[in-house]
């Protein structure tokens, strides 16, 4: 569960900050990257290797510091990302200073708190601690209060987002809220224990285990939730990526005819930079050009077909594609004759004058030339 939370955590931070150089001025964009990096930051300081050696170097519970300081920031970014969205800028950005005044003043308690700890009382784990030194208890319970307002406040705005939006955006909001509401719902979980335990109360191996599954799961419910929009579409765009492919494929019999006759037909791709040669040979513009070739090759050769074929003698049950792939055939071997039949005109196919249309048709006239070979 652990590494399967890391991995997405890990690819929902570099997929942002892709975007974010893309658009470095989007400030919501910033924000949710600044959130998921401090995430994803705070992760390798709570493992025990890296704590212990944080602690080892900056002493005993730096590394406690270091990750509920980075969870702070974590929820605070997030709660930037709905201000910097919000309709009212001006008092968007007067409300992040607030809630940045506000979180630094939990940053310092916090950290001060750590600072007047006992020797390595702060060392062990959530589970481990005792809680009735009064600087360990204030500590965990400052962190957990502010995280379960953050997080409250911001599953509410993520829900009325989520019921404005169309899908795929409102499904991974929705997703993202019900994580925020799980992780809310630990941190209260997590301030009663420790209020319980200050006083001295004892509690079971099995409630600590229960908070800390839902803890986990709703922080990958969370990320989940973020990244589903955007794995949607690459998703969709992998797909299209597949088609333009295989099309490109099957529509090498037609330009394979149509090059042969009218070589002149190739579009150039002088490039100026290996950047320019490297994108002229991807596959949507590959896709895009064999189509634009071909028809230009059938226009090429348009003088030279018949102006009235024989439909009539067609029975139904023969392949009308197979007829015209053969006339195709004849009209080459009569340009290469040079002798034509009718004046240029644009290919007479058949169907809607829809670039998808016109591909169909021309995918249906490469398979019969390829079947007839």
């Amino acid at each position: 569960m652990a590494f399967v939370f890391l991995f997405c955590l890990g690819v929902a931070m570099a997929w942002k900050w892709y975007q974010l150089s893309k658009a470095p001025s989007d400030r919501p964009l910033r924000s949710v990257t600044l959130c998921l990096t401090c995430a994803a930051a705070s992760y390798p300081v709570a493992m025990p290797g890296g704590a212990t050696g944080l602690d080892t170097v900056a002493g005993h519970g730096a590394a406690k510091v270091a990750q509920n300081l980075l969870l702070l920031a974590t929820v605070y970014f997030l709660m930037c990302f709905y201000l910097c969205a919000a309709a009212d800028e001006r008092r968007g950005r007067r409300r992040a200073r607030a809630e940045a005044a506000l979180v630094l003043v939990v940053g310092t308690a916090i950290t001060a708190a750590a600072a007047n700890v006992p020797h390595r009382e702060l060392a062990g784990s959530f589970a481990t601690t005792d809680m009735r030194v009064w600087q360990v208890a204030f500590f965990y319970a400052a962190a957990g209060v502010y995280l379960m307002y953050a997080l409250t406040v911001a599953g509410l705005w993520t829900r009325r987002y989520a019921r404005l939006s169309m899908r795929p955006h409102s499904t991974g909001l929705w997703a993202a809220g019900a994580g925020m509401v799980g992780m809310a719902t630990a941190c209260a979980m997590r301030a009663v224990i420790v209020a319980a335990r200050w006083r001295g109360a004892a509690v079971s191996d099995s409630v600590l285990l229960c908070v800390a599954l839902i803890l986990v799961c709703s922080s990958l419910l969370f990320v989940v939730g973020i990244t589903y929009p955007g794995l949607r579409t690459r998703l969709s765009l992998c797909r299209l990526w597949l088609r333009h492919r295989r099309e490109h494929a099957r529509l090498e019999p037609l330009w394979l005819l149509m090059t042969e006759a009218a070589p002149h037909v190739v579009l150039k791709t002088d490039s100026r930079s290996r950047w320019d040669h490297w994108r002229a040979r991807g596959v949507h513009r590959r896709h895009h050009r064999r189509f634009v070739e071909c028809r230009d090759g059938l226009v090429e050769i348009s003088p030279y077909l018949e102006s009235n074929p024989q439909s009539d003698a067609v029975s139904p049950e023969t392949n009308v594609d197979r007829v015209v792939a053969e006339q195709l055939r004849a009209a080459v071997y009569s340009r290469r004759s040079g002798v034509p039949t009718n004046a240029p005109t644009r290919p007479t196919l058949p169907g809607l004058r829809s670039r998808e249309a016109d591909m169909q048709e021309l995918l249906a006239l490469s398979d019969a030339l390829s079947s007839t070979n």
